[in-house]
């Protein structure tokens, strides 16, 4: 016979393993992460860089990032083609365990545009990963003038 305390029970460890399967892998990490001052502070676009890190012990994709103080973030990749730089948005990143991607301008980086306020040098911006197939990684962007 199942009582409504062992239901109650199973209900919690059902919802449990359901976020952990969307849990924020600690792993996938952002190191030396930064955020262009943009030149006017009434600019509501700038840029991300940093070295994403897959920390994990399997491959991970990238497919998206969002942030609370910006409307829309996308990952980006510059190119020179026929002498012409073209940008183009970059829509999954894998990532094989121990693996590394290098941000930086003039290369893969993350656009930041429709900004909510002006940013100021110093200032945390907080955004997330977007994993493929669940989750997201919770990580930092300083705001600084120039690369540290």
């Amino acid at each position: 016979m199942i009582t409504k305390p062992f239901v109650g029970v199973l209900l919690l460890l059902c919802a449990g393993a359901a976020s952990a399967a969307t849990a924020v892998p600690a792993c996938v990490t952002v190191q030396q992460g930064w955020a262009r001052l943009p030149p006017n502070p009434a600019m509501s676009m700038t840029a991300g860089y940093g070295v994403i890190h897959n920390g994990c012990a399997k491959a991970v994709a990238i497919s998206g990032a969002r942030s609370a103080r910006f409307g829309d973030v996308s990952l980006h990749e510059t190119t020179i083609v026929d002498g012409v730089s073209r940008m183009r948005a970059v829509e999954r990143l894998p990532l094989a365990p121990g693996a590394r991607a290098e941000l930086k301008p003039g290369g893969l980086h993350l656009m930041l545009m429709e900004g909510k306020g002006a940013l100021k040098e110093g200032q945390v911006v907080p955004l997330q990963l977007q994993l493929e197939g669940g989750g997201e990684a919770r990580v930092t962007l300083t705001v600084r003038k120039a690369a540290p």
